[in-house]
């Protein structure tokens, strides 16, 4: 399989060398922080003239290294490879198998692992890396237990872009093996679709799942399964835990409450299963607490997980235009914009919703995802939301129509998916 570069994460790491912070590479298990860490990482410091033994790598996930998840024999362990006052460069993976089932369910204390952590920033002459799989446990805590001394780096499954590095193939081909099996960099160095289904089915039912099952040491796993079903059967749906209660009593005539089905989204949000993304009053500029949508991390887990039989083109591509907005470094919020209008004489308000509102420093953009604009009625339905907005942050439609760029005279933009994903400066063109 061609190597595939991911040169925006590769960037973020080397701007961070020696910042004196922990920096800690947070994602979902299996999207390739191994690999950026101890492949293109380790090749990056190597090509930059620091000696190998000067590179300590460890992956604390590896059976082989099941001493080391011990905070003091690790912390002595590395100690004891730092020689002379050069600098050493710190690399562990999987870093949470440090921190014991104990220290989870303690409030009182933070994991000894960060007093590890810490313990190696006294030591001028170290670098220090770790990869983590849950957000709880890692990213949370960046800016609390380090004291400050934190850098969080998250990382995505590959996106489109990515993926067509080592796609055999043109991109019509590449865009339905992505919408179907996802973005997992595993999946491509498989030949048969039943041996990508069969992982990525294993991955979400037998790796995942159970990994939040014993992380959160929820006692119904059966419940858990019925919630990754009905979010995975609703992407891009308004919803709440009130709804999904509903949903529950009257289909399943199950009793789980809304505060445990809220626990056990939060509990997914941490294992970087699903994002949330919450609405946003567009002309009231506030918040609106709920309902929200959920988008899974890697549309392939979520077609496993419902054995690959919903595969709604038109709801995967805004699940997949939602986590390229989000692997470029934007938060995405659903926006919301009220319009008012007459009917009959009688003032009537309307809202309509903008897919995604998209926000990376002092940039925002507007962003509606559209299968196809193939009637006038259509055209119009996309476009009527943005029109709506008085302000003048740039204004964009995605449709999946293979076409040439172009802006109307509302100053609204229309792109095809291939230019949208395909350029990561595209939202500027």
């Amino acid at each position: 399989m061609m190597q595939i570069t991911r040169n925006k994460y590769l960037h973020d790491l080397v701007i961070r060398e020696g910042n004196g912070m922990v920096k800690v590479i947070t994602g979902i298990r299996r999207c390739g922080k191994t690999y950026l860490l101890f492949e293109l990482f380790v090749h990056h410091l190597i090509e930059s003239g620091v000696p190998q033994d000067h590179i300590i790598t460890l992956a604390l996930d590896d059976e082989a290294n099941r001493s080391f998840r011990d905070p003091k024999a690790l912390y002595a362990h590395l100690l004891q490879l730092i020689q002379d006052d050069n600098t050493y460069y710190v690399l562990l993976d999987e870093a949470q198998y440090a921190i014991s089932a104990r220290e989870l369910r303690s409030k009182d204390e933070p994991p000894a692992l960060y007093s590890v952590l810490n313990g190696l920033l006294h030591h001028r002459n170290v670098d220090v890396y770790i990869t983590g799989s849950n957000s709880k446990l890692l990213s949370t805590d960046v800016m609390t237990e380090f004291r400050g001394r934190g850098d969080e780096i998250r990382i995505h499954p590959l996106t489109f872009s990515e993926f067509m590095q080592a796609f055999d193939g043109d991109r019509y081909e590449g865009w339905a093996e992505y919408v179907m099996y996802g973005g997992l960099p595993l999946t491509l160095s498989m030949h048969d679709d039943e041996q990508k289904a069969t992982y990525l089915t294993h991955l979400i039912n037998e790796v995942y799942l159970t990994d939040v099952v014993e992380r959160n040491r929820l006692h119904k796993s059966e419940e858990l399964d019925s919630l990754v079903n009905v979010l995975a059967s609703s992407v891009g749906s308004l919803t709440n835990p009130s709804r999904i209660e509903a949903t529950f009593k009257s289909v399943l005539h199950s009793t789980m409450s809304a505060d445990t089905i809220n626990r056990y989204i939060d509990c997914l949000k941490e294992a970087f299963l699903i994002n949330e993304a919450t609405r946003y009053d567009i002309k009231g500029r506030h918040y609106i607490d709920s309902p929200k949508k959920y988008y899974f991390e890697d549309v392939g887990l979520r077609n496993a997980r419902l054995g690959f039989r919903q595969v709604e083109e038109t709801h995967l591509m805004e699940n997949i235009i939602y986590n390229e907005l989000c692997a470029r470094g934007f938060s995405v919020d659903v926006g919301q914009v009220e319009k008012r209008t007459k009917n009959q004489g009688n003032n009537e308000r309307q809202r309509l919703e903008v897919d995604f509102v998209a926000n990376r420093g002092y940039r925002r953009y507007y962003v509606q995802s559209a299968l196809r604009l193939d009637t006038p009625e259509k055209t119009v339905q996309e476009k009527r939301p943005l029109l709506s907005i008085d302000d003048s942050f740039k204004k964009i439609v995605v449709v999946k129509d293979v076409i040439r760029p172009y802006m109307d005279d509302d100053g609204i933009l229309t792109m095809g998916l291939f230019d949208f994903l395909l350029d990561s400066d595209s939202l500027d063109w």
